[in-house]
């Protein structure tokens, strides 16, 4: 006979179900392994001696009506909060002495109804339903850890009387508040008292009484089968969980005789009807229905579209942070510059902002000012000619970072700007700035004890201008000063016909946005390349102020 596996996990299940939990139907199977009823053994000699018939250890029924076979295995399917009495509660309950309470009596008269009916249809296995006593004292003597000397903690103690039941929801009369909803200065005893979860919950527990034949009714023989919580959202916690293709789950009990019993649990739901599929099919496509005129009602009939061949452009930026600034007290002025041709913004749209005044913060060897400052702005591109190939321009973000001191003096602390994303979605830019300074020590301490520094009459020149029309843009003489960053986080949304339509005008405007994420890549490489001439050409004018015994033919140095 093959080896018994058992099931050693007896921790907690979550599932989770849209069905009404009045549905559920467990399967619970147990039995005993080690069995009472044993033959005596006689010694040999006695063997045709004084022979036994075999009849007299047929088991003979008890006072009950039940056989001692029956005690061995029993199988019960129970439902959600269906109440199967023990024998402890029937002999309770048969005693009117006993009922205090109206559940009190309404369990006696069933009991009564079954005892007149032919008894129970249940003998060892029984259930405590959420109403039933035993589950508050479960509740409140419910441990929080596995420690034996565990000591409660004002908390526990605290949930431990509360009820987490189903609250009926009770409108307040005439609509006028009985408290207040913000209490701006909670004292700690408030702060204990409210620090309390009342979530709706609905508890029921699988029993077993694994006492002796003749001496069930006993409640130290009552042991803990299963646990069901059901909350609000339709949460199911079991423990343990269903048995399933796992080994069965064993009992040992403690006393003179111990005793092994092995139970499993099994859920046998009944699968739903094709006829109520297809009523719930129904019920929620008329929900859905509802909620979506809901949501229409919202936004109303009125959408704005754009007009055919343009592309909107909508923004939902923050200046997140900067940081790697000489001063503190930093704010940020900052602007979108369009470019000139096809791009346009409302009249009453503001293309600029200056953040509030923020102090730094030590992080790590930087100095960090968190502004969290938001801006919103919207911009239309129109691409008439479609037959252009040339690329067009993207919008430019610049900022401007500047620092104020005690006595109203501020500091141009550093200049940047970064072409805004091609692409919808979530963005994060890290821009670096730099600053024009001056030769000597004289304008240093200018700005350290006057303030006011050099600054760009036009923010633009920091790339080259929308403005500009000449070949070659130069900054010849202009000596600057790399300082810190600013970290800008933009969420960019694009609305167009050409999204939706399947003509040749989306083909039209997706050539256009393929253009545009390339003069974005393009921009991206230009600044590049833009960086290496000019690092080649400090290294030539380092080179033409040595003396000229110090350099080569070919331009090297020589030793």
């Amino acid at each position: 006979m093959a080896e018994t596996v058992w099931s050693t996990d007896t921790g907690e299940a979550v599932y989770r179900s849209r069905d009404p939990v009045r549905n559920l139907r467990l399967r619970v199977h147990l039995q005993r392994i080690t069995s009472s009823n044993f033959l005596h053994y006689q010694p040999a000699a006695e063997l045709w001696k004084d022979l036994i018939d075999l009849a007299t250890f047929r088991p003979q029924p008890t006072a009950s009506g039940h056989r001692p076979e029956e005690d061995e295995e029993e199988e019960i399917v129970i439902g959600w909060q269906e109440k199967l009495f023990s024998q402890f509660e029937v002999d309770l309950y048969q005693n009117e002495a006993a009922c205090q309470s109206p559940l009190d009596y309404q369990y006696r008269q069933e009991i009564l109804k079954l005892e007149n009916s032919g008894g129970k249809k249940n003998r060892r296995i029984f259930t405590y339903t959420d109403s039933d006593r035993y589950t508050n004292l479960e509740e409140h003597c419910q441990r929080m850890t596995t420690a034996a000397s565990e000591v409660p903690s004002f908390l526990v103690e605290r949930m431990a009387n509360v009820r987490r039941r189903r609250q009926d929801r009770r409108g307040m009369e005439g609509g006028i508040l009985k408290s207040r909803l913000v209490t701006w200065e909670p004292s700690e005893e408030f702060v204990r008292n409210n620090h309390v979860i009342n979530t709706p919950l609905q508890t029921m527990h699988i029993m077993a009484d694994l006492g002796p034949c003749k001496k069930l009714g006993y409640k130290k023989y009552e042991h803990v089968l299963c646990t069901l919580k059901v909350d609000s959202n339709g949460v199911i916690t079991v423990k343990p969980d269903f048995t399933g293709l796992k080994g069965p789950y064993r009992i040992e009990t403690e006393g003179e005789k111990q005793e092994l019993w092995k139970y499993t649990i099994d859920n046998v739901s009944p699968l739903a009807q094709p006829e109520e599929e297809e009523r719930e099919r129904r019920v929620f496509k008329d929900l859905y229905g509802r909620h979506k005129e809901y949501l229409s009602s919202l936004v109303g009939t009125d959408f704005e579209m754009t007009v055919p061949g343009a592309l909107r452009l909508f923004v939902n930026g923050e200046v997140v942070s900067a940081q790697g600034y000489e001063y503190d007290n930093l704010y940020v002025h900052f602007f979108v510059e369009l470019p000139t041709t096809h791009w346009s913004s409302p009249a009453f749209q503001q293309l600029s902002g200056v953040t509030q005044t923020c102090t730094t913060k030590s992080l790590g060897v930087d100095k960090v000012a968190h502004f969290s400052y938001p801006f919103t702005f919207e911009a239309f591109f129109l691409h008439e000619d479609e037959s252009s190939d040339a690329l067009p321009e993207w919008p430019v973000l610049y900022c401007e970072v500047l620092s104020l001191d005690f006595w109203q003096r501020y500091r141009v602390e550093g200049y940047g700007a970064v072409v805004l994303p091609a692409t919808p979605g979530s963005h994060t830019l890290t821009v670096s700035t730099w600053r024009p300074v001056e030769l000597g020590m004289v304008a240093e301490l200018r700005r350290f004890f006057i303030g006011g520094s050099l600054e760009l009459e036009d923010l633009s020149y920091v790339r080259i201008p929308g403005s500009f029309k000449g070949e070659r843009l130069s900054r010849f003489g202009l000596r600057t000063e790399t300082t810190g960053t600013v970290t800008f986080r933009l969420h960019c949304l694009q609305q167009s016909r050409a999204f939706m339509e399947s003509s040749s005008l989306r083909k039209r405007m997706r050539s256009v946005l393929d253009r545009l994420e390339g003069f974005s890549q393009q921009s991206s490489i230009h600044n590049v390349l833009e960086a290496f001439r000019r690092a080649r050409r400090r290294m030539q004018e380092a080179r033409e102020s040595l003396p000229q015994d110090l350099v080569s033919p070919s331009g090297t140095l020589v030793s």
